[in-house]
């Protein structure tokens, strides 16, 4: 698969002005890797990651029934409400701040309808799962926001997070003005970094006096060394709300 460009030695980035766009009279929607008409071979994906989709529907509005198969769907809300309905007999209602986790395996078809008074924000990500034909599942949870980083997927679904069918582990950081954010990945082949609102600044090894993330901007790097190339997290003057990825 071909890499997306390299920024410096052993990064990529995303800046979010630069991703593929789809908008429809109910849809706005930002594609950080290659999406439906959108396709580009330097931007396929990030190892497993194939899809990271920044979208704010209109209320009222949303996706019929779909088909999926043999992918793991993550739903991160992060504004208004999402109703879900699929084929295995799920039906339910994610809010800001709750994560969805949809195996699709063998086949799932499901809908995603914005039934509040007021546009939702969502972003939706396709991994790639260890293995083909699997049962398809589904589970949600809530995260109460909090200072510092959340876990929210786990292979094994340890602790409160959810589990997913490979070997990723993703968490949503949040700060307060000029605050750091301890980075602690565990053993992994890359690492994505994807921002959900305000600014992160960071940084990296030979990078010179480092670079600032801003709202929908995405940065990934290869983790196969002790220490990767990113040195330290520090979030803007408006705080920063971000997602991290380790990807095996």
């Amino acid at each position: 698969m071909p890499s997306p460009p390299a920024l410096l030695p052993g990064l990529v980035f995303r800046p979010a002005a630069e991703r593929f766009h789809t908008r429809l009279e109910w849809l706005d929607s930002w594609h950080s890797f290659s999406f439906a008409s959108h396709v580009d071979p330097k931007w396929i994906g990030f190892g497993p990651l194939r899809v990271i989709n920044d979208d704010t529907l209109s209320a009222g509005q949303g996706f019929d029934m779909h088909p999926h198969r043999d992918m793991e769907i993550i739903t991160v809300m992060v504004e208004g409400e999402l109703s879900h309905h699929d084929s295995m007999g799920h039906q339910a209602v994610l809010h800001a701040g709750e994560v969805q986790r949809m195996s699709a395996g063998t086949g799932i078809v499901h809908s995603e309808m914005n039934g509040g008074l007021a546009p939702c924000r969502l972003l939706q990500i396709w991994i790639e799962p260890d293995q083909a034909g699997l049962p398809p599942a589904y589970e949600q949870q809530a995260f109460p926001p909090r200072v510092g980083w959340t876990p929210l997927l786990s292979p094994d679904g340890a602790g409160d997070t959810l589990a997913i069918q490979r070997r990723v582990h993703l968490w949503r950081g949040r700060a307060g003005a000029e605050e750091s954010l301890p980075l602690r990945v565990p053993p992994c082949e890359r690492v994505w970094i994807q921002m959900i609102a305000g600014g992160l600044r960071l940084s990296v090894a030979d990078g010179g006096e480092g670079m600032v993330l801003a709202q929908g901007d995405g940065l990934g790097f290869d983790w196969s060394a002790s220490e990767g190339p990113l040195q330290s997290l520090r979030s803007g003057p408006q705080g920063s709300d971000v997602l991290l990825f380790a990807l095996s």
